[in-house]
């Protein structure tokens, strides 16, 4: 019995998400240019523990500027892209954090701070 739930449990998942609609999407640049896209945020966030003074101010300023610009863009098309809006916001808030850090190293005292931590090790 638990044999035959399991199949007709399958087969209906298999029918509601895998279909010829959710097929043709996936071969699309709809769904492909986001997930290629993704790179960007997922990078930005694993340098979240990098050194500060290895960001760069330029290209963080860059980025952020271009994921807002696109994020308003995977809205303004039709349909609505919402995994590229998705993967934007992402990045957005992940360049935002890296521009805090940029910041705070250069502008604020973190600099000087490293340099004290430095020197107490030595």
């Amino acid at each position: 019995m638990s044999n035959k739930v399991n199949q007709v449990a399958t087969k209906s998942l298999m029918s509601k998400y895998l279909n010829k609609e959710t097929m043709k999407y996936v071969l699309t640049t709809h769904f492909w240019g986001p997930v290629s896209n993704f790179g960007i945020p997922i990078a930005a966030i694993y340098d979240l523990k990098k050194d500060e003074e290895l960001i760069s101010g330029s290209m963080t300023s860059a980025l952020i500027v271009y994921s807002t610009v696109f994020m308003r863009y995977a809205l303004a098309v039709t349909p609505k892209n919402y995994l590229l809006f998705g993967c934007h916001v992402i990045n957005t808030a992940a360049q935002a954090g890296q521009g805090f850090r940029y910041i705070n190293y250069h502008y604020m005292g973190g600099k000087e701070e490293a340099a004290k931590e430095t020197e107490k090790t030595v």
